[in-house]
């Protein structure tokens, strides 16, 4: 039996006033206390608003399941990656039919040769309700594997080493780390960065020896400045390990010999306000993107390894205003230069000798393509990666010689109903309220009439400078095949038009990413792909900062809104400096100790901003074990909303009380969020099949 909304007990949050002083400002936060996961009455709460979600969706419990299913039906369970070779080695992740997770394994010298699993994630995973692999490094005698494990999913992974002759996992264990470990070329030494217990900053590098006590590791390198995170890793020549710290707006790095791992680290160029930098070495040079000299959107530049200081930096490839330099590839022969013009992705393949310039073709607007693992210098083969809105995922070798292109691998989608002829993908422009033009990326079944009666999801992100591509995705096309349109509007805060469209969406420019998400559904309105009453809005993690602004802002213009993971309560967390990534991302929103950050911040924070009014339907998704976003963000902020909210639509919060920020592990088990994600969505417009 169904039970309709209101034969539910709707729950509520007690009420237990705190006022938060700062500025002669005071603000009362009435959910404060919801901030202690060891408080049983919390757990009770979020138990509560989970039963609830559950007893307002069982009408739609069957219709999850064949969503599930469906969606689970695209996907080719059997899969592999296409091999790489490393060292001798090829390297592959395959799935099997009926497993959760990958399993990783080589073969020696050809494809031919037997295999030789490394890790079998579903044996790993058995005894765990989360499991993630986070890395795995293999020593340069190919004899041993770092890897690494979280099994709580706040990303604090434990590192350890595998014997791969005889299969036996070392005692050696290190704790609370990135992830990541590098080996020295000594096969011996371990490099790997330890995060602070309490915020989570990746704050320290350890240099750990092979069967030794973790307690006698040696401290190689402690970055002090809580706005700075730090990492280790080797470079493609493995002439080097390189130490990088960075902050949102300046760069840092060291440099060692991996042959001497007991040598001291050399700063390659010392840090400077505003000076980002990022480095690549080739024989005796360093290749070096960086926006120094007022290069915005950054340009490329090299140096002699022996002089790595700015001043000796030579110019490569110039600044351009309306290119944005992303990323570089270099081979003995050929340097592959990703770049950005009017939001797409370029892939530029320069000869040393001077001989050749040129880019590969791509003819669409709404693509993405990248640079692929490439870890042999000496290749005349550059591995990319292809997909659109309507374009599967393409894995391809392009031979720089023949000038020939090979797909190695293309996504397939089962289910027997696909074919890319049948939907569009197209790029239209929406006018800002400032005159600016905001590109938004379309995809929707061929045929439909843009007569305002569509549903639309509209997606969007629009912090860090993260620019969200138009890529494919099988599980989209649940929607799409019940007549949704999918939009992703590119607005600023992101890099998709450069990195003045980034840093025209930050500080105290940040409401432009808001006015920007609501002028581009203005437009889909007035363009009649939708009307407010089919108008659904998406966002994660700092996208989900977007969909509590916009809702508070507009909120007549959405029936219905997907808020994952959602950073809703700006001013408190930013003030709170013992949260983890506070103080790495004092660039990105201001420092709320200084007044008018916190004034700007308060005046856009969607929790300050709730009002007795009505809002659309919505589904708000967390995980009780976040490190990005902690779980007491969105639960403060539903116990707000249903407080004060003048409608009878459905508010819904949904906590994973065994996830984190990526949600579930497993392959297939995030398609259940999916799921109930997308039958919230289709139940709003009455699509139950």
């Amino acid at each position: 039996m169904s039970l309709s909304i209101n034969e539910v007990a709707i729950p509520s949050a007690k009420k237990i006033p705190k006022e938060l002083k700062n500025h002669n400002d005071v603000r009362v936060d009435n959910y404060y206390w919801l901030n202690d996961r060891e408080n049983p009455e919390v757990i009770d709460y979020l138990n509560a608003e989970n039963a609830y979600t559950k007893a307002i969706m069982q009408h739609t419990e069957e219709f999850q399941k064949d969503l599930f299913e469906e969606m689970k039906g695209r996907i080719k369970e059997d899969d592999s990656t296409v091999p790489y070779k490393l060292n001798g080695y090829w390297y592959i992740t395959r799935y099997e039919t009926g497993k959760d997770y990958p399993i990783y394994f080589r073969k020696k010298g050809t494809l031919d040769a037997p295999e030789e699993i490394l890790f079998d994630c579903n044996e790993m995973a058995k005894e765990h309700s989360y499991f993630s692999l986070g890395s795995i490094s293999i020593s340069p005698d190919n004899k041993m594997a770092a890897f690494s494990t979280d099994v709580v999913s706040r990303r604090q992974y434990t590192v350890q080493i595998k014997n791969l002759e005889t299969g036996e996992i070392y005692a050696d264990k290190i704790l609370n780390t990135t992830g990541s470990a590098t080996w020295a070329n000594d096969n011996k030494t371990l490099f790997y960065t330890i995060k602070d217990e309490v915020t989570l900053r990746s704050s320290k590098i350890f240099k750990h020896k092979l069967h030794s006590e973790t307690e006698s590791d040696t401290e190689v390198y402690h970055e002090t400045d809580e706005t700075f995170n730090t990492f280790v890793y080797k470079t493609k020549s493995k002439k080097y390990i390189i130490i990088g710290s960075s902050s949102t707006l300046s760069s840092e790095y060291s440099i060692l010999n991996a042959d001497t791992p007991d040598g001291a680290f050399k700063v390659f160029q010392k840090r400077t306000a505003d000076l980002e930098y990022s480095i690549a070495h080739y024989n005796d040079a360093f290749y070096i993107i960086s926006n120094c000299d007022g290069a915005t959107n950054f340009k490329l530049l090299k140096t002699s390894e022996t002089a790595t200081e700015k001043e000796n930096w030579t110019d490569l490839l110039p600044h351009r205003t309306d290119v944005l330099l992303e990323d570089i590839e270099i081979f003995k022969d050929y340097l592959v230069v990703n770049e950005r013009e009017n939001g797409l992705n370029n892939l530029r393949i320069i000869s040393w000798d001077g001989s050749e310039d040129y880019y590969l073709p791509f003819n669409s607007e709404t693509y993405t393509s990248y640079i692929g693992g490439n870890p042999d210098f000496d290749s005349d083969v550059l591995r990319y990666g292809f997909n659109s809105l309507a374009n599967p995922s393409a894995v391809i070798d392009y031979n720089f010689k023949a000038k020939t292109s090979e797909i190695k691998k293309e996504q397939q989608v089962f289910g027997g109903k696909f074919n890319k002829e049948n939907y569009e993908e197209k790029r239209v422009w929406a006018t800002a309220r400032d005159g600016v033009k905001v590109p938004i990326s379309l995809v929707y079944k061929k045929g439909i009439k843009l007569d305002g009666s569509n549903p639309v999801l509209q997606y969007a992100y629009g912090s860090y400078g993260s620019t969200i591509d138009p890529s494919f995705s099988t599980i989209r096309l649940s929607l799409l095949d019940r007549g949704f349109v999918y939009a992703i509007s590119h607005i600023r805060g992101g890099e998709y038009l450069g990195r003045n469209w980034y840093e025209t969406g930050k500080l105290l420019t940040k409401k432009n990413t808001f006015t920007d998400f609501v002028d581009c559904s203005k437009y889909l309105i007035e363009e009649n792909y939708t009307s407010n009453k089919h108008l659904y809005a998406y966002g994660g993690s700092a996208g989900g900062l977007l969909m509590g602004a916009i809702i508070n802002m507009n909120p007549e213009l959405y029936n219905g809104v997907l808020a994952a993971v959602p950073f809703v309560d700006v001013v408190t967390t930013m003030l709170d400096d013992t949260i983890p990534l506070t103080t790495g991302e004092y660039d990105e929103w201001g420092n709320p100790n200084d007044e008018t950050y916190y004034k700007y911040m308060k005046s856009y924070s969607p929790y300050d901003n709730v009002e007795a009014k009505a809002y659309p339907n919505m589904l708000v998704t967390t995980g009780l074990h976040d490190s990005q976003v902690q779980y007491w963000e969105p639960a403060k902020w539903i116990a707000k909303l249903r407080e004060l909210k003048t409608d009878t639509n459905k508010l819904l919060l949904q906590t994973d009380m065994d996830s984190g920020h990526g949600g579930a592990s497993g392959r297939f088990e995030s398609l259940k969020e999916v799921a109930l994600e997308y039958a919230f969505l289709l139940d709003l417009e009455g699509i139950n099949r």
